[in-house]
């Protein structure tokens, strides 16, 4: 029985089949009983079988691929889906007759009808009864015939002897499913289960490897116990073929001793290589060994790669490790050991090259310049790892870019972003199936050399997980007192990472670790002021974006104003990247007035600019009017650049609470508290009744509820906002203010100052107040980006206050 084919054991009912369904059920013997039942039709269509018979109950796949054995089916599946079943007498015939076919058939049901892409058909077929050709109605499209039912002489329910050659069928069945290494142990409990007594005869004959006369006679064959007998007849010779079978084989093995097999197996392969024109084993160990000599390895890594590539030669090619080890050899072959590129340590190339490619960032570019002439005094690279920090898209990673084009060196850039495998920095053991060494070492055999420029991008973006922490796994790649012998678990040996200029990137410095962060020089990026993005479109984004869209400045020009308009109006950002968007968006709309042979402006106006980007949606970053009291304009950084916000104070009759609402941090609401109290100690000199603080409730809100607001330097601006608010006085107009305060009335500093100017200057404010210890940071800042700006700098409330609050009357003051 070796082509048994085991479909389920399930005691589903055959006649409840779902065509959808994965798994045929067996039959039971309600269905049987249903079955006998079933009356045959007058007539039916015949579908002649090459190579096998079908048995009732059966389920089969036949593979169609006759031209009237397709029509038949496509006909029988969109009808009742019931056909007739016969086996040729010769398999040889493509288009047998009515003389060609046995008389005796199975009427089979159509379970389900597969199209297969060579344009055959295969059909899954369940048998029903036995029946017998009276005659051939039709041969044209296909076989079509009378029929009559074939009675089935069955024996007593009690007969004990027939019992008896089921048993001995079921006992059979499951030895040979033992004894053949081709059928699944599976198959044991489809034979346990099936209670049919005429299914299980049907089943097993169907399944034995017998000819197609064979089975035919065993069909034909009426009555149930001599076709039983008949069956078990057969399955005593297949047993016999198959012990006899297992006997040779087992005495041919233990001839064979294990030594002997596999140098047999070893030669067979090293033919079979040498056969196909391959490399056999010897040759490859032997073509590596060359190879090695090649390498410009210390003699730790050349002892280590000689003893690893005996290994190989020791073991077996068939052995799941030897693949591994090939791997191991090959990378360990393909690593850039001791091999350099030369340096170009040309200083006034290198600055020409940050000048062409980045327009401003004068600071990073100056301290980018002096690490590289640091770098060629010394000649090593034992300097600190620089992390360029920054909103997005302001070219920190274009800066290791060209630090790269400067030196001449390779470019690698490893995106950590995400990154929560420690392996993926390490590499995996070699024991591991799928080991592969870490980015770092995967990466230098990339590059070819072992000194390119790596750019680590997003180094804050590192998350821990259940499989380690990379950050903790890049402590050692970052360090030039570790790294001159880096550990990688695939390679198994330390890797010099020294000669590496190392560049990280991040957005956010609180989320490094701190061990990782003091092993790096941190140097802030900040935004663009308007004019540099203007000159940064004008020289950069915008010719790069006309050559990608397949146009030249023939095609479209934007003059300044216009390029100042599409900043303003259309971005909110630190960097460039929405402003790229906006202008790929202005080409794209020119290119297909190209494409049509439209007409259009050639030199962009503001109403196109309007047409194209639709109505500005930046505007509401201006400062507001000073006609309602309490709202004072604050300074606010954000992981994308500096930002204004709005700081809203309302009073009402109540019994002295505060409210505050606007999604704000704990940090934010502390600030709201210390002003409160500082105005409640100090009311006589602000000119307060204190007694008049407790009979109001005060509800401070700070807009763009979603966002979440934390943080100290709006503590200024919550004082300027209650006193102007318990006063009724205006707050001098256009002025923003940013600073910590503490309950002694100290102004504090606070950071992002460039971001949160630079946001101010967007929004036409004209004057700053801040604490004084900020003034360094003013100063760091180009004259010519500040210019009509005023800055007052204080350190103590009073001083907040008398710069901050007039002594004019809001309009429409309440009288409190």
């Amino acid at each position: 029985m070796p082509n048994l084919k085991i479909l389920t054991i399930d005691n589903l009912s055959l006649q409840e089949f779902d065509s959808e369904a994965e798994l045929i059920p067996l039959l039971t013997p309600e269905d049987e009983e249903e079955m006998n039942n079933e009356e045959l039709p007058a007539s039916l269509p015949i579908l002649p079988l090459r190579n096998t018979v079908l048995f009732p109950g059966v389920v089969i796949p036949i593979s169609a691929g006759r031209d009237k054995s397709i029509k038949l089916i496509n006909d029988a599946n969109a009808g009742d889906k019931i056909i007739g079943v016969v086996a040729q007498q010769n398999e040889e015939d493509e288009d047998p007759t009515k003389n060609d076919i046995h008389r005796i058939g199975t009427v089979a049901r159509i379970l389900r009808v597969l199209k297969m892409p060579d344009g055959n058909i295969t059909v899954i077929l369940q048998g029903k009864k036995r029946f017998e050709i009276d005659s051939v109605i039709e041969e044209v499209p296909y076989l079509r015939a009378s029929i009559k039912e074939v009675q089935e002489k069955r024996p007593g329910k009690h007969d004990t002897e027939f019992l008896a050659i089921l048993d001995s069928i079921k006992e059979l069945a499951i030895q040979i499913i033992k004894e053949s290494p081709n059928i699944p142990t599976e198959a044991t409990f489809a034979i346990k289960n099936i209670e049919s007594q005429s299914f299980l005869i049907n089943f097993v004959s169907s399944n034995m490897n017998l000819t197609v006369k064979e089975k035919q006679d065993l069909l034909a064959i009426n009555a149930l116990k001599e076709r039983a007998l008949e069956t078990l007849r057969f399955m005593n010779v297949e047993f016999q073929k198959l012990e006899l079978k297992n006997d040779i084989q087992s005495k041919v093995r233990f001839d064979l001793d294990q030594q002997q097999r596999e140098y047999f197996l070893h030669q067979q392969m090293k033919t079979i290589q040498e056969e196909l024109g391959g490399v056999s084993q010897d040759q490859e160990i032997e073509e590596m060994r060359v190879k090695g000599k090649s390498k410009k390895w210390d003699d730790v890594a050349a002892k280590h790669f000689e003893k690893e590539l005996s290994k190989m030669q020791r073991m077996n090619p068939q052995a799941p490790d030897f693949g591994i080890q090939r791997n191991y050899l090959e990378l360990f072959l393909e690593l850039p050991w001791n091999e350099f590129s030369k340096d170009n340590f040309d200083l006034k190339r290198a600055q020409k090259i940050l000048d062409k490619d980045h327009f401003g960032l004068e600071d990073v570019k100056k301290r980018m310049i002096e690490h590289l002439a640091v770098l060629k005094l010394r000649n090593d690279m034992k300097s600190p790892i620089i992390c360029l920090t920054g909103p997005p898209g302001v070219g920190k990673t274009s800066i290791g870019r060209s630090v790269a084009e400067a030196l001449g060196r390779e470019y690698v850039r490893i995106s950590l972003g995400g990154l929560r495998d420690e392996a993926e920095i390490r590499g995996h053991r070699k024991t591991y199936i799928g080991a592969m060494p870490g980015r770092i070492i995967q990466s230098l055999k990339k590059a070819g050399t072992s000194n390119p420029v790596f750019v680590l991008d997003e180094i804050d973006k590192l998350s821990v997980s259940n499989q380690g922490d990379p950050s903790s796994a890049l402590l050692e790649v970052l360090d030039p007192e570790q790294n001159s012998a880096f550990y990688d678990n695939f390679l198994e040996m330390g890797y010099d990472l020294s000669k590496v200029m190392f560049i990280a990137t991040s957005n956010n410095l609180a989320a490094i670790q701190p061990a990782l962060r003091d092993r790096m020089e941190i140097i802030k990026m900040s935004g663009y002021t308007i004019e540099e993005k203007v000159e940064i479109a004008r020289q950069h984004l915008f010719p790069k974006q006309l050559k990608e869209h397949g146009l030249t400045s023939k095609d479209l020009t934007i003059g300044k104003k216009q390029f100042e308009k599409i900043v303003e109006g259309y971005t909110r950002e630190s960097g460039v990247r929405g402003l790229e968007a906006k202008i790929a968006q202005v080409i794209r709309n020119a290119a297909k007035s190209v494409a049509m042979e439209e007409e259009y402006n050639k030199k962009l106006t503001d109403a196109d600019i309007v047409k194209i980007l639709g109505v500005p949606r930046m505007e509401r970053d201006k400062s507001e009017s000073n006609e309602v009291a309490g709202v004072v304009t604050g300074l606010a950084w954000t992981s994308v650049g500096g930002d204004i916000l709005f700081i809203e104070s309302l009073i009402s009759k109540g019994k002295g609470s505060m409210t505050m609402t606007g999604n704000l941090g704990t940090v934010m609401k502390e600030s709201a508290t210390i002003a409160l109290e500082y105005i409640k100690a100090n009311a006589s000199l602000l000119g307060i009744d204190p007694e008049m603080i407790s009979k109001y409730n005060i509800h401070i809100h700070i807009p763009e509820g979603a966002t979440p607001k934390d943080g100290p330097s709006a503590g200024i601006a919550m004082l300027t906002s209650l006193v102007s608010l318990l006063t009724q006085k205006r707050v001098k107009k256009n002025i923003a203010m940013t600073g910590e305060i503490t309950l002694r009335g100290k102004v504090l500093p606070v950071g992002g100052i460039k971001e949160k100017i630079l946001a101010a200057k967007r929004a036409n404010i004209t004057e700053i107040i801040m604490c004084a210890e900020n003034k360094q940071d003013v100063d760091e800042i180009k004259a010519e980006y500040i210019e009509g700006m005023t800055f007052h700098y204080v350190r103590e409330m009073s001083q907040v206050l008398k710069f901050a609050i007039t002594d004019e009357k809001v309009k429409n003051a309440k009288t409190l």
